[in-house]
């Protein structure tokens, strides 16, 4: 039995996706309809951004088209490989892709609210917790990252896991002057400090943010009951209502996503493999994935390249 499972976004070149989106079949139906979703071309303003340097936390065109790479990928793995997934989940921003796939949440209003949820996202983090950042980094089990945040916390440094990525691979979300301090500690213990992230998600002290976002942008989208479970990347539990998916996207605000969880539902079930559909270069790469799974990467490059096909559900 298989699953799919979307990346959560992660930087991304033009030139990486440019090609399948105005090719492939299926990507470019999508990107047609994203452009009327949009009022816009997608791909000439994908262009125009990354021509600008316009990255930031992923400028408006990139993120929406994550999103339809995502999607347009895993629509092509269940036709081409006659895949029927037992469920599916998303990290992070992967779970609107998530949402869409399994049928809770129309294409064009997801495209309208990537689009829109961004915009206030950027407007909340240029005027509020502009100090906050979010470290990440690999080889740290949970009782050493216990003991670094009592640390934090003897000092009055306020802190929060923004995701369990792994059983050794964390994000901790702290005041962006206490990053050097953070890293020092974390190799001390002979972890790795990997990339800062700017701004930081998945934090309680961002409820605001997602009272924002429930009023001027979900409020009017009509959510429906899933056709195939959507595992949450907060806890693991089982998603079998519109209303739930709802919550789930609008807590990726505010509460921690832990993936092992979601490997732990995803065996229950009785999946095997799991269809990585998106560019991914984390999600589907940790121990924890690819211990418990057969991990298929489907990639824009995947669905260009010619095939045998082969049943692989």
């Amino acid at each position: 039995m298989s699953a799919i499972v979307f990346p959560g976004i992660g930087p991304t070149r033009f030139a990486d996706s440019a090609r399948f989106l105005a090719v492939h079949p299926v990507a470019r139906r999508l990107v047609a309809e994203a452009d009327r979703a949009l009022g816009y071309s997608l791909i000439d303003r994908y262009r125009e951004a990354e021509a600008r340097g316009d990255q930031g936390a992923f400028p408006e065109p990139a993120r929406v088209a994550f999103l339809v790479s995502c999607l347009a990928l895993a629509e092509w793995t269940v036709a081409e490989h006659g895949v029927t997934p037992v469920a599916c989940a998303g990290a992070s921003f992967g779970g609107t892709a998530a949402a869409v796939f399994a049928g809770a949440l129309p294409f064009a209003e997801a495209v309208a609210m990537t689009a829109e949820q961004g915009r206030l996202v950027d407007a909340y983090f240029a005027r509020e917790h502009r100090d906050l950042v979010a470290q990440s980094f690999a080889r740290v089990p949970p009782d050493q990252l216990a003991e670094i945040r009592a640390e934090l916390d003897a000092r009055g440094e306020w802190n929060e896991v923004a995701c369990h990525v792994d059983r050794d691979f964390h994000m901790l979300s702290v005041r962006e002057e206490m990053v050097d301090w953070l890293q020092r500690r974390l190799k001390a213990v002979g972890g790795l400090p990997l990339y800062v992230m700017r701004p930081p998600m998945h934090s309680a002290v961002f409820g605001a943010l997602r009272e924002q976002i429930e009023a001027e942008v979900a409020a009017a989208v009509p959510f429906r009951d899933p056709e195939i479970p959507v595992v949450s990347d907060h806890d693991g539990s089982l998603v079998r209502t519109g209303a739930g998916v709802r919550t789930l996207l609008l807590d990726a605000v505010t509460r921690t996503v832990r993936w092992p969880s979601v490997v732990g539902t995803l065996k229950e079930l009785g999946a095997r493999r799991v269809h990585v559909t998106g560019q991914d270069g984390l999600w589907g790469r940790v121990d924890v994935m690819t211990e418990a799974f057969e991990v298929v990467a489907v990639r824009p490059e995947t669905a260009m390249r010619p095939r045998r096909r082969s049943a692989i559900a």
